[in-house]
């Protein structure tokens, strides 16, 4: 790994205290002492580095493996070469990302890009606002009239907190960020750049062309959202936008008016979805789905990236392609047109 410059480990572990904090079982106890100083990808070459290998799909990186301990599952972990601490857990990568949350917490949650304390002498901040004790509130900032921020919360330089806004306890709006019309819930993260609460895309066909309709509606974004750089959030029409508590939105994604997405889902980059789609609860989408207006996705639903969604899918099944359909389908309709090609291919040469 790049020596971490921007970032210092907040302390050092013995391999016993990663034992314990993560539920890994250690069977050789000589290792106990073990100290583990940061943390690195099973690929690089740090004899002072916590690593993880997750399944025997991975087993080759255990043979080349020069670290001071392995996170690995237990059908592996005799393969670790002598000298390496092995650390049994049965999901290895997420024990590996709570120590390196540990060592790293300023890599873990946004911090103040400056050392100032409170509201800085040179942002703006509304008589009517309310800014709590603790908050940090950067050079640059503005907050509107009648705006709360909670304690905790950093308001960023140059981040932009509309009139009447709501922001909750311990979050994070990053650097010219903007959050309009919202109502923020507890240790949401909003990245830098990203657009919360402007108008949705609504028009009507009139005479002279497209008529803007009002959009009156507001963003609720629920506790623990993480929002991408980029990102954009409309705020509904009529209804309210909603994201749901826990739900992770990577960046450049378009969440358009009415949208009602569930908890815990998880948005890979480069994804719209076009207004009034709901998403239940746990949906996975990858990177590049488009999803049409109007369309409901039902709990613990998985979308391959580059899908095209044009109907509603039920809860829990797998969809890919564009236009998207069930997983098995999609499979079965490629290996036959490969199937196809291969056989004009053939009458071809013969």
């Amino acid at each position: 790994m790049t020596e971490p410059v921007f970032f210092v480990a907040s302390r050092r572990f013995t391999v016993a205290e990663v034992a314990n904090l993560t539920g890994s079982a250690l069977p050789n106890e000589a290792y106990a002492e073990t100290v583990v100083e940061t943390i690195a990808s099973a690929t690089d070459t740090n004899d002072k580095a916590l690593v993880f290998v997750d399944g025997k799909r991975n087993v080759g990186l255990m043979q080349t493996l020069n670290a001071a301990a392995v996170l690995c599952t237990a059908d592996i972990a005799d393969k670790a070469p002598a000298g390496v601490a092995v650390l049994i857990n049965p999901r290895p990568q997420q024990a590996f990302a709570m120590i390196g949350r540990l060592l790293y917490p300023d890599a873990s949650t946004p911090v103040a890009l400056t050392s100032e304390k409170g509201i800085s002498s040179r942002a703006f901040v509304d008589d009517t606002a309310h800014v709590e004790d603790g908050a940090i509130v950067e050079a640059g900032a503005v907050i509107g009239a009648g705006a709360y921020v909670g304690s905790g919360t950093v308001i960023a330089a140059n981040a932009v907190i509309g009139r009447n806004c709501r922001i909750g306890r311990d979050g994070y709006i990053g650097p010219a960020a903007s959050v309009q019309y919202a109502l923020v819930g507890n240790r949401v993260i909003i990245h830098g750049g990203a657009r919360v609460g402007q108008d949705g895309f609504g028009f009507a066909g009139g005479a002279k062309g497209p008529e803007r309709m009002p959009q009156i509606g507001r963003v609720i974004i629920q506790d623990d959202v993480e929002i991408g750089s980029n990102t954009t959030v409309d705020r509904g029409a009529m209804a309210d936008t909603v994201i749901g508590e826990a739900t992770k939105i990577d960046n450049l994604v378009q969440i358009a008016h009415n949208v009602r997405i569930g908890r815990g889902c998880i948005i890979a980059g480069h994804c719209g979805l076009s207004g009034s789609v709901t998403l239940g609860d746990y949906v996975m989408l990858g990177g590049r789905v488009g999803i049409a207006d109007h369309i409901t996705v039902g709990d613990r639903v998985q979308v391959a990236a580059s899908s095209g969604l044009m109907y509603d899918i039920p809860a829990g099944e797998r969809w890919a392609g564009m236009p998207a359909q069930p997983m098995r389908d999609f499979f079965r309709e490629l290996s036959a047109i490969r199937a196809f090609t291969k056989h004009s291919k053939g009458d071809k040469n013969g």
